[in-house]
């Protein structure tokens, strides 16, 4: 199966250069439907023509995205090692609201890129 998400351009760069392999997502009604396998086409939210292809190859699932960046630390997201988690979150909130964060749950997307 394939699906269609938008990326803002820093998660579409670090994508497309191999340096992010975990996609953070609410686990919302969409997300639930996704299976290791399937594969995401990506658009880039500031140029729609350009887009990515990747393949799903596991699904997180965790009660919060600190857990899940607990778990699979911030080289994941691609950052640096030693990035400040607790700004990674802050900027995931203002995408996502806590609400939804406890409505949902949390969803990482390991991910492999097929094609640019």
């Amino acid at each position: 199966m394939m699906y269609k998400m938008k990326l803002m351009n820093k998660p579409f760069e670090l994508i497309s250069i191999g340096k992010k392999t975990i996609e953070i997502r609410l686990n919302d009604e969409k997300r639930q439907k996704l299976t290791i396998g399937d594969e995401i086409e990506f658009t880039k939210l500031s140029n729609p023509d350009e887009k990515l292809h990747v393949k799903i190859i596991d699904l997180l699932r965790y009660s919060s995205f600190k857990e899940l960046i607990d778990e699979y630390g911030m080289e994941f997201y691609g950052y640096p090692a030693d990035e400040d988690v607790e700004d990674f979150i802050q900027s995931i909130y203002t995408i996502y609201t806590p609400e939804d964060e406890k409505k949902y749950e949390v969803l990482g997307i390991r991910i492999e890129l097929i094609t640019k």
